[in-house]
């Protein structure tokens, strides 16, 4: 039975004992192996309580599988990706399970290049695991475990080298950071720090013992946003557990959020240089509209991490990333980094010297709308929700469609779409417009048609 668990192309996720337990992350660890050119992975976990735990399983599996494991303890994920990279080693395995409850757990597999795998890899290892039993070595053929001194050093000093540091040094930036006892709060105070930045870490113990929900959304920020006010701070980091993922709060208490945070570290690579941008199609049409500005093309890619780092790749992008907080700047690495958005975003406000409310003012103005519905109902209804997404043309006779990933439906003011979500069972619907009320407006009636004779918010 695979209960509650997730198998995505890259990687699985589950709740602890219902669908993901040490058995599941051994096979799917040693399936993982299989697929793998000969040489050493590299294992690291985020913020989670029952990392110990699945450390343990991983790491005995990639030794049983005849491999040396570089043991990276709690570090973030783009710094994995960055370890695998520098390590030239044949893979890596980042045991965490995002910004999902604490119940959650799971893994997520990379590529030598220190990226996610490619949809063909990703089918690999979960055939592997469904079609054949764990090829372990025999006594004299196990690997062993070599630990990584310092695993967030080269990863922050090549972040270092792409920002003025001097500048913001000089400003004295006092930073207000929740690393939501994840794996992010170590390197963002070293970071920080060698900025010349009074910063203040809340949650940095990486032991899953969350403040509130992981997902570092408005509801769930609501007092640390009060807290950047109450220390005076002039900006503050939210991360997720495994510091992929960034959103901000302007000095005021605004929560700025994700969606933003790219927009934000486009604006300041726009000041830097020029070239074509990739996001997603469910992020803001803010990042478009600026590198418009410039005379430059900004291409849209299906939702997921490896999407957006293939088109990177295919049209020597700039920068890309995806508006859920996830900054993916090729001169650090093709994974998406909470950490070169914060370096970035600092590097910005010290070039402006402006505040960043006033910067956030100055972008394009757009309202977001996002909704979540119960797929799990859709799909027990006589109409399956692929149907119900292709319903919405009918609903939309004059808008733009992509069925590239759900569909989504856009005019030249607005847009919408619904999918599928990758990481849980359940149907997004995000709506984008000039003013709230009309991108509110677009959502619910995509909403009651998905909802229509079956389903639940």
């Amino acid at each position: 039975m695979s209960g509650t668990r997730i198998e995505s192309v890259s990687g699985i996720r589950g709740i602890v004992g219902d669908g993901f337990d040490p058995i599941v992350a051994a096979g799917f660890t040693a399936a993982y192996a299989s697929t793998l050119a000969p040489g050493p992975i590299v294992v690291g976990h985020d913020g989670r309580i029952s990392a110990d735990l699945f450390s343990r399983a991983v790491l005995s599996a990639v030794v049983a599988s005849g491999r040396d494991a570089l043991w990276a303890g709690a570090v973030a994920t783009p710094t994995l990706g960055v370890l695998v990279r520098d390590h030239a080693a044949s893979g890596g395995i980042q045991i965490s399970a995002s910004h999902n409850p604490p119940r959650y757990n799971g893994l997520k597999f990379f590529q030598p290049k220190g990226m996610v795998l490619s949809p063909t890899m990703g089918k690999a290892v979960i055939d592997a695991f469904h079609q054949r039993s764990p090829d372990w070595a025999k006594w004299d053929e196990l690997g062993s475990i070599h630990t990584i001194d310092d695993p967030d050093r080269d990863h922050l000093n090549t972040i270092l080298a792409k920002v003025d540091v001097t500048a913001i040094q000089s400003r004295r930036f006092r930073v207000l950071v929740d690393a939501c006892h994840g794996a992010g709060g170590r390197p963002a105070a070293s970071l920080l720090r060698a900025l010349g930045c009074e910063c203040e870490i809340l949650g940095a113990n990486p032991d899953g013992l969350y403040d509130h929900p992981p997902e570092p959304t408005e509801d769930n920020l609501r007092g640390f946003a009060a807290g950047v006010v109450a220390r005076g701070a002039a900006i503050g980091f939210a991360q997720d557990p495994d510091a992929d993922r960034l959103a901000i709060v302007d000095e005021t208490g605004r929560y700025i959020g994700e969606e933003l945070t790219l927009a934000l570290v486009a604006a300041r690579r726009l000041d830097q240089d020029l070239g074509p941008f990739v996001v997603n199609l469910s992020t803001s049409r803010v990042v478009e509209d600026l590198a418009k500005s410039k005379g430059l093309v900004t291409h849209r890619t299906p939702v997921g991490e490896i999407h957006v780092v293939e088109r990177m790749i295919a049209e020597r992008a700039m920068l890309g990333g995806e508006g859920n907080g996830g900054v993916i700047d090729p001169r650090i690495g093709y994974v998406r980094d909470g950490f070169i958005a914060m370096a970035l975003v600092l590097d910005l406000m010290a070039a402006r010297r402006e505040p960043i409310s006033k910067i956030v003012d100055s972008l394009p103005r757009y309202y977001m709308i996002k909704e979540k519905y119960d797929l799990t109902s859709i799909n027990e209804s006589n109409e399956g929700a692929a149907e119900r997404f292709e319903r919405l043309a009918e609903l939309f006779p004059d808008a733009r469609i992509d069925r590239r990933d759900g569909i989504r439906l856009a005019w030249d003011d607005r847009w919408v779409q619904a999918r599928a979500s990758n990481t849980e069972p359940i149907a997004r619907v995000i709506a984008e417009a000039r003013d709230r009320e009309t991108a509110a407006a677009l959502a619910r009636r995509v909403g009651a048609a998905l909802t229509a004779n079956g389903g639940s918010r």
